[in-house]
């Protein structure tokens, strides 16, 4: 089973300890960064895994590799040297690993380490990109003993795959093979996929602990968020792709279900620049279904073998399924929201009621296509005021842009108006789509957006006495039904109302 380190990066011994303590109960090994210590501190590193109570990776990074320390090479070595001295016949109170660069020559280093039983991790840094990892992988694999690591920097998912490659064509061998940053957060969560001995964490929540590298999740979140020690070989890949992929509750509905149903499954976040190396990757690592997010909902619709009625009617698609052959979609934000927005009024259609739509994108699409269902009549606005077109041309609905002339329509449309854009999402909370309508307290108004959970287009509406709803239970709703296409089996109801706790909370 692969190891979980957490990265100690606190300024003195006694702070990492006290995160220690902490942490202990969701991690396996600790990395002791020597480089993120005060001066004075670095002296006293020997008797740090004695205190420690677990096995400790004795590191002093380079600035070139992604760490702090610039004193030169002869200070490193000098470092390295004294925490590997005094060897104890008692190994536990020795550093149980030291990592040392490919490039780090110094024999009598490597003795010191055998002699106090600590074993040698062998590794190389990459922060401009991915290259050569297989061959670099094997060429510093110098001692049956020592364990190889690759730490790169993917600049896409296209180099990320790349490390999915490299891990397959080292299967067997006792290694550490990761990816930083944004791209590489999947190969940090599936590293029992990619058969690296252990996987780094930092702590994400503390002002005065740095992470240690770009892309690190925090040790509670990749137990608890993402099942970490349950992923085996075996265990299926689910996962969400978009660009920006901002902070997404997806991972965590997923992974709660797959839990209580007891599920040998994981549901993992892909960012992507372009939606043909997800499907590259997806291939690469038989992801069975995914969900599809911005912007890709209208363009995975050329690369579906076969989709539902709903998908060909309003040109998107947000959940697919690998089928014999290629790949299959439905829109599962359609049944989501209506079944939301009914559930909240209390209706069972939208019989008699105008709405007004703001955005004229894919999740309008599947807005207005419901309303459309559920006998409703819409009006859409948007700032491109063809896309506002195209979208009501489809079911014979009123259009504008999104200014003061379209007040006068948007009155007599007022019943509903629902927010679809992303306009008012984190970070950029304060701002509103639009601000030149003036709520009069009688409409019922639905943001899309669940993070912030009142965006300010929400906080105007009830400020004016409107009833309000985000996208928190829409988004709940939708993954239901995503659910009941990946499985073919009924979604656990009982799990909404928990899942919506969970995610308040």
């Amino acid at each position: 089973m692969v190891k979980i380190c957490l990265c100690l990066t606190g300024r003195t011994l006694a702070r990492n300890l006290e995160t220690l303590e902490r942490y202990r109960k969701y991690i396996d090994v600790a990395e002791l960064r020597v480089d993120y210590l005060h001066p004075n501190e670095r002296f006293l590193i020997r008797r740090f895994p004695g205190q420690a109570g677990l096995p400790i990776i004795l590191a002093i990074r380079r600035k070139i590799d992604g760490g702090l320390f610039e004193n030169g090479e002869g200070a490193r070595v000098h470092l390295l040297s004294m925490g590997l001295a005094f060897a104890e016949t008692d190994t536990r109170r020795n550093f149980a690993y030291v990592d040392l660069e490919e490039d780090l020559e110094v024999p009598g280093l490597e003795e010191a380490a055998r002699t106090s039983g600590t074993r040698i991790i062998r590794s190389f840094h990459d922060l401009t990109g991915v290259t050569n990892i297989t061959q670099r992988l094997k060429g510093m694999w110098r001692i049956g003993d020592e364990i190889a690591k690759a730490a790169v920097m993917p600049q896409n998912l296209d180099e990320t795959i790349k490390i999915y490659e490299a891990a397959e064509e080292t299967r067997g061998m006792e290694k550490i093979i990761l990816g930083m940053g944004n791209f590489g957060g999947s190969t940090r969560i599936l590293a029992e996929h990619l058969g690296s001995y252990l996987t780094y964490t930092s702590i994400l929540t503390e002002p005065d602990i740095p992470p240690a590298a770009a892309g690190h999740l925090d040790p509670r979140e990749l137990v608890e968020k993402y099942r970490f020690r349950e992923i085996t070989g075996r265990t299926k890949i689910y996962g969400l792709t978009g660009f920006p992929l901002k902070t997404s509750y997806s991972p965590r509905i997923f992974n709660t279900v797959f839990n209580h149903e007891k599920i040998d499954a994981v549901y993992v976040p892909f960012p992507a620049q372009s939606l043909e190396s997800f499907l590259n990757l997806a291939e690469k690592i038989k992801i069975p279904g995914a969900s599809i997010t911005i912007p890709y909902k209208e363009e995975i619709l050329s690369h579906l073998r076969d989709s539902s009625e709903t998908v060909r009617d309003m040109g998107a698609c947000n959940t697919i399924k690998a089928g014999s052959p290629g790949w299959h979609g439905i829109n599962t934000d359609t049944l989501g929201f209506s079944e939301s927005l009914l559930c909240y009024m209390g209706r069972k259609n939208f019989r008699s009621l105008k709405a007004t739509i703001l955005g004229a994108g894919g999740a309008a699409r599947a807005v207005v296509s419901e309303i459309y269902r559920l006998k409703g009549k819409c009006l859409i606005l948007n700032r491109n005021a063809v896309r506002a077109r195209d979208l009501a041309m489809i079911y014979g609905y009123k259009w504008g842009t999104l200014d003061s002339q379209a007040l006068d329509t948007m009155e007599r449309y007022s019943d509903i108006i629902i927010q679809t854009t992303l306009v008012g999402t984190f970070p950029k909370v304060e701002d509103d789509p639009f601000e030149v309508y003036h709520f009069r307290g009688h409409e019922t108004v639905m943001d899309l957006i669940y993070n912030p959970p009142l965006t300010a287009f929400l906080k105007r509406a009830q400020t004016a006495g409107c009833g309000v709803l985000n996208g928190m239970d829409m988004l709940i709703r939708q993954a239901k039904y995503q659910y009941q296409y990946f499985f073919d089996r009924d979604f656990p109801d009982q799990l909404i109302t928990r899942l919506t706790k969970m995610l308040k909370g």
